[in-house]
């Protein structure tokens, strides 16, 4: 008789979410591939994700720690001393993380007996925050095998995830999506041979559009989130700068976030509140809609005060995928994907006079334009489908469950 596939259970924060596309596409590969999945979700999201159900984790649970605690520290006392030594000293670095780990805690305590009557083959946490506390000590309490992922926020808000260090040390293997991230980790004392950078991808690929004859005005995009990481108010200053270069464009700015109404402010303060439109929140489709509009995608990001920055925003592959060119700062691992003046090009936000002079040539140059068209597009291809890079992180998963 074939012997049944292994179940692999995946822990996210929100599932689904639709700002996060690359963990639904992962999913999707995962499940193209065969692989039997049990969705957890911390926060967030619930129901059903392409006929999976999705175990939303009901908070008001949590109520039940108060005799859970005791009974699991019996079965366990070394597992509580330790979390309560690091609890003890160690200062979280902001309350947000201390509560997210604390939320993974819960989860795990209250979790354990029933993984413990239905194992899974093995656990993978699709972050370093709240999920990946949940498999680490869900390792601890019953020894399940475990795998998790750390991206930009896991490594750089405020410092870093408080147990990040902990966590990861004793994962079967690390996954990230940056070769940047994975150098983070490195630099954390965490074995180079364990980690692995595995990027996103998309599950299918759009038809390449033709490039727009005449670009003029220039249309412009940029999705997203409103927040300080993503440069927008040096964007705005860049917008401002074309103006007063005489360069003709249309702009819209793809997201929300807490920044903006400070932005439509200071898009009116600046002059180009006729030039510029905050969509709002977009979904997929018509984020997908805004990048065949455009003919240059705009990231302008920076690393925010708390230390957070973006690692490789999926936008940027989907844009290259669909041919609109391109233009980032060289913060963080954009450049990982885009090279000056080969798949796009490069331009630090504190030089709009830098911006304006690469997008007037995007604006007339064709040959140029369809040469970084063309590599992005085969970046893309080479480094971006969602199924080869499903097969290498399955082939991970089978590395580990293999005795």
């Amino acid at each position: 008789m074939k012997p049944a596939s292994p179940v692999i259970a995946y822990f996210f924060t929100t599932f689904p979410k639709s700002t996060e596309t690359f963990l639904q596409r992962e999913v999707i590969a995962m499940k193209a591939h065969g692989v039997r999945l049990r969705l957890y979700s911390l926060w967030g999201g619930g129901g059903t994700f392409r006929g999976l159900p999705v175990a939303r984790f009901p908070k008001w649970k949590l109520l039940t720690l108060f005799w859970m605690i005791p009974y699991e520290s019996w079965r366990r006392p070394e597992v509580l001393k330790q979390v309560l030594h690091g609890l003890f000293t160690r200062k979280p670095p902001s309350w947000l993380n201390f509560w997210e780990n604390m939320l993974g805690a819960g989860f795990a305590c209250l979790y354990a007996g029933a993984f413990r009557r239905n194992p899974p083959t093995h656990i993978h946490a699709a972050w370093g925050g709240a999920p990946a506390t949940a498999a680490w000590l869900l390792w601890r309490l019953d020894g399940h095998r475990y795998s998790a992922a750390a991206h930009a926020y896991d490594l750089y808000e405020h410092g870093g995830d408080w147990w990040l260090r902990d966590k990861l040390e004793h994962a079967g293997f690390i996954h990230t999506s940056t070769e940047m991230g994975r150098l983070a980790l490195i630099e954390r004392g965490l074995p180079a041979e364990n980690i692995h950078c595995i990027r996103r991808g998309l599950d299918q690929f759009p038809a390449l559009k033709p490039l727009r004859p005449l670009r003029e005005p220039l249309r412009l995009v940029c999705v997203a989130r409103l927040v300080e990481k993503k440069g927008l108010q040096q964007q705005l200053q860049i917008y401002a700068a074309l103006q007063a270069a005489g360069v003709a464009f249309e702009a819209r700015i793809v997201g929300e976030g807490p920044l903006r109404p400070e932005l439509e402010r200071l898009a009116g303060t600046l002059g180009i509140a006729g030039q510029v439109v905050f969509t709002g929140h977009a979904a997929h489709t018509e984020v997908w809609n805004q990048l065949a509009w455009a003919d240059v995608l705009l990231h302008t990001g920076i690393i925010a005060v708390s230390g957070d920055r973006d690692g490789l925003p999926n936008v940027i592959p989907e844009a290259m995928a669909i041919g609109t060119l391109v233009v980032t700062s060289p913060t963080a691992a954009t450049t990982e994907a885009v090279t000056d003046m080969l798949s796009g090009l490069v331009a630090p936000v504190t030089s709009p006079q830098a911006w304006v002079e690469g997008l007037r040539r995007l604006a007339r140059d064709d040959a140029l334009a369809e040469q970084l068209r063309a590599a992005a597009r085969r970046w893309v291809e080479e480094n971006f489908n969602a199924h080869t890079n499903a097969e290498r992180l399955l082939a991970e998963f089978d590395r580990v469950i293999t005795p």
